[in-house]
């Protein structure tokens, strides 16, 4: 079935003026598919920069060693991987697109159909849009429903795959305290049931607040810092979610005995089976964000918290949480390189033995896609070896 894609005006978001040319405007992307202009238009200051960037191309030493002539973009395609395609870099490519440290703030975007040709000129490279007017899209364009999520609402694709994060926007939480323990609880389940599924109904008592729509958590873990040893939040173990459907009351027995009705609510999702005593959390109102790749603006040394899950391990794709939050300057969008410690050796070609640790070796990286006061969720984009609690990571 083919779906027309039409373009919309981007919302308008803040700019920073300086936001250099270092990489994929500078090969000329910010030449490509352009949208609508938006309400806040670029300064002219950071337009003129990226222009000058994107005519001088970046030097082929940039450029990955397997980099293909030219790529058409496909649905499920995302900038930074389209970017890894060309760059040894990828992480860069914001700072030349003209987008700021928060949300995507540049009107040129790109839509799948359109090709992107590398053009290699006096020692330079460039990406060009090939054939057809910039800033018209293919208006026809085969999609599937396991793509839809990694297109922007105008039809153009997104920074990093957001349907692996998706799911962990309402799930992956940290709590400041352990407030759940005075939160709403689940008391009953009909017919005496010990475990709920979807579509069960759950009797619950405590303050709902007037809320109507609620996550489920079963115990607080503490996360710890490795390093400190201090804790730096509670995350609690997603359950599922829920909806009010009664409201309870206190009525009078035949003794004249007040006795208690629960709220009624029906489980709505689950990832595991609730239980009675498992605890509710109003649902929050979704944040639309534009997830940006930038690094951060001053240098990091961090750890690795915990693993999400019931994992003692993780690789590419899995989410992890990390020692670094908003009061440390973390931001939505921060790519951190993965460090694995230097193993211990003894060096014996000298007639001795001299104990040593090897160097620190890069080997992968992290995108930080939700962050709390202390604490932040992590993707990891890609890893060489298993990444475990304790591990060591820096800006890029």
């Amino acid at each position: 079935m083919s779906i027309r894609v039409r373009r919309r005006t981007p919302r308008a978001l803040r700019v920073t003026a300086r936001q250099g040319a270092v990489l994929l405007a500078a090969i000329g992307l910010c030449g490509l598919a352009l949208a609508q202009p938006s309400r806040m238009p670029i300064t002219p200051e950071w337009r003129d920069t990226a222009h000058r960037v994107a005519e001088a191309g970046v030097p082929l030493s940039d450029l990955s060693p397997n980099a293909p002539d030219s790529h058409t973009v496909q649905p499920g395609d995302t900038l930074w991987g389209i970017s890894s395609l060309f760059l040894k870099n990828a992480w860069r490519w914001p700072e030349l697109w003209g987008m700021n440290l928060q949300q995507i703030r540049n009107p040129h975007l790109i839509f799948p159909g359109q090709v992107l040709v590398l053009e290699k000129i006096d020692g330079r490279a460039r990406l060009r849009l090939a054939g057809g007017e910039a800033g018209q899209p293919t208006n026809t364009v085969r999609l599937s429903p396991r793509v839809r999520s990694d297109l922007l609402d105008n039809g153009a694709i997104a920074a990093i795959p957001v349907h692996l994060i998706g799911p962990f926007l309402n799930e992956a939480v940290v709590f400041e305290t352990n407030e759940l323990d005075t939160a709403p609880r689940i008391v009953a389940a009909q017919e005496g049931r010990v475990m709920l599924g979807r579509g069960d109904t759950a009797y619950v008592r405590g303050d709902l607040a007037g809320a109507r729509d609620f996550r489920i958590f079963r115990q607080l873990v503490p996360l710890t810092d490795p390093v400190t040893k201090e804790v730096l939040g509670y995350e609690g173990r997603y359950v599922g979610t829920a909806e009010h459907v009664r409201v309870g009351d206190t009525q009078l027995a035949a003794n004249n005995v007040a006795v208690v009705v629960p709220d009624t609510f029906r489980i709505t999702t689950t990832r595991l089976e609730a239980n009675v005593g498992d605890r509710l959390s109003p649902v929050p109102m979704q944040e639309l964000v534009a997830y940006v790749p930038h690094a951060p603006a001053s240098p990091v040394d961090g750890r690795i918290v915990a693993i999400y899950g019931d994992g003692l391990r993780a690789g590419q794709n899995h989410v992890v949480s990390i020692n670094k939050g908003k009061r440390d300057g973390m931001e939505r969008g921060h790519v951190l390189a993965l460090w694995r410690t230097g193993a211990e050796a003894v060096d014996r070609t000298g007639g001795g033995k001299v104990a040593m640790r090897l160097p620190d070796e890069r080997h992968g990286a992290l995108f930080v896609f939700r962050t709390f006061d202390r604490v932040s969720y992590a993707l990891i984009l890609n890893v060489q070896h298993p990444v475990r609690a304790g591990d060591r990571f820096t800006q890029p």
